[in-house]
């Protein structure tokens, strides 16, 4: 606008926003920004622009073929770096970002050296950056992509902006809905972290994180971060902590709807990254099916805890042992030790046996907590197949048991099925490591789990 005024000062600035007005409304809405019906003014009254036209616009206005556009955006995440190769067999980088602005979330491309931008590795989400020059393409699905190659770049801002900051976009899961992306959640972690490795569809090894949230209104969903793992999660995290993913999708899975992310996806959870040596009279022990060793031991509060030994460092100890020891990991009431995890075993007489950490069947509530008891069994064990909701046909035990304060249904699923096969009625049995939900009509229920062992009562 200056510069124009500058060559015709007959004119004034009133004078050109009319004009500009005119021929946006002359061209049609949705066409024009203010400076390209400027450059197209220039034109009809024969003065040069020298500099070329960099066009300010925010994401909802982005559309396939644009060029040399210019815009302010947040940083929602920021991918690794990879390298690829072309039909010619040579090399190329691509990052890829997603932003986001007041209105609108897309995703950015940043080729080669760009790739590599001086400070890009350090963005994190919510920062504020101001893209140069890019140019806009479309994904395989229509969508517009930005761009940064040759000639273009990305800065850091530190301006103040209109831009919501990343807590004003976030939402809680029990909102969330279908086809949605790029999305920021948060809730509360329901259940255990847990990665899970498998061969993908070209034959590699891959792996995902897998975790619960829990909205406000009780909804729970589920999360799977792909080519994620336990490195993201801190090594301590309590019980019914808060959690927000950032940079996720929604899909309709065969639990129903879910969030998907990735390894560019952010994974913010409560939690410490120092632990704190564990004292622990071990209760129980068991095996996995990978063989990693599987423990409930007591702390000295009473509260119950599940131990999973990855290299059977506690191989030599057995029930009724007390120990000091420092977990690699801590989630919940679930502790993982490994290899170099410091242990040793101590005297501990203050530290609750298995007789004090029985709880009696009236007070057996649903939750996520570990329950031992002790019961006599009313009804022999029966086993029976059971049809899921996807299909799958599993093995399902289940008996009635009782002390001096009540019933409860005790049941096993799939390979926990086989632990009640060798019961029959009338016995007492000692239970460690059975989790209590809601059954039937409303009635708790206790469950058998992998930590679970059932031994008969001399």
């Amino acid at each position: 606008m200056n510069k124009l005024l500058e060559q015709k000062p007959e004119l004034s600035r009133k004078d050109m926003e009319e004009m500009i007005q005119r021929k946006k409304e002359k061209i049609g809405a949705g066409y024009l920004t203010d400076q390209g019906a400027l450059f197209l003014i220039a034109s009809d009254l024969g003065v040069s622009l020298s500099e070329p036209l960099k066009v300010e616009m925010g994401l909802k206005d982005i559309y396939v073929g644009a060029k040399e556009i210019t815009l302010e955006s947040r940083v929602m995440n920021v991918y690794p770096v990879r390298q690829f190769s072309r039909k010619d067999g040579s090399q190329f980088l691509l990052r890829n970002m997603t932003v986001y602005d007041g209105d609108s979330r897309a995703k950015v491309k940043l080729w080669d050296e760009k790739a590599n931008l001086p400070g890009i590795e350090n963005l994190k989400p919510g920062d504020l950056v101001k893209i140069i020059k890019a140019y806009v393409k479309s994904d395989m699905k229509g969508n517009p992509i930005i761009n940064v190659g040759s000639g273009s770049t990305v800065e850091p801002n530190n301006m103040q902006s209109k831009i919501p900051g990343l807590d004003a976009i976030t939402d809680n899961v029990s909102s969330v809905k279908e086809n949605q992306q790029n999305l920021v959640v948060t809730g509360i972690l329901d259940g255990n972290i847990r990665t899970t490795e498998f061969t993908n569809f070209k034959g590699e090894p891959s792996k995902a994180l897998q975790l619960r949230l829990k909205g406000s209104d009780g909804t729970i969903v589920r999360a799977v971060l792909w080519n994620k793992d336990e490195n993201s999660v801190p090594k301590v995290v309590s019980s019914g902590a808060k959690a927000r993913l950032i940079g996720v999708n929604t899909k309709v899975g065969q639990m129903g709807l879910e969030l998907h992310g990735d390894e560019g996806t952010v994974l913010e959870i409560e939690g410490a990254k120092e632990i704190e040596p564990i004292v622990t009279r071990i209760l129980s022990a068991t095996k996995s099916d990978s063989r990693s060793r599987l423990l409930v031991g007591v702390l000295h509060d009473k509260k119950l805890v599940n131990i999973i030994d990855t290299s059977s460092i506690t191989s030599d100890l057995k029930p009724g042992d007390v120990i000091e020891i420092t977990p690699s990991k801590v989630y919940g009431n679930s502790l993982t030790i490994e290899q170099d995890s410091p242990l040793k075993k101590i005297d501990g007489q203050d530290i609750p046996t298995l007789s004090d950490t029985r709880t009696k069947i009236r007070d057996v509530k649903p939750s996520d907590g570990t329950y031992c008891i002790e019961a006599i069994i009313l009804k022999a064990p029966q086993k029976k197949e059971i049809q899921t909701k996807t299909g799958e046909t599993v093995l399902l035990s289940e008996t009635f048991v009782e002390d001096d304060t009540g019933q409860i249904w005790l049941k096993g699923w799939r390979l926990q099925s086989r632990l009640l096969e060798q019961f029959t009625q009338g016995e007492i049995i000692s239970v460690t490591g059975v989790t209590a939900k809601p059954g039937l009509e409303g009635r708790t229920e206790i469950f058998l789990t992998a930590y679970s062992v059932v031994t008969r009562k001399n």
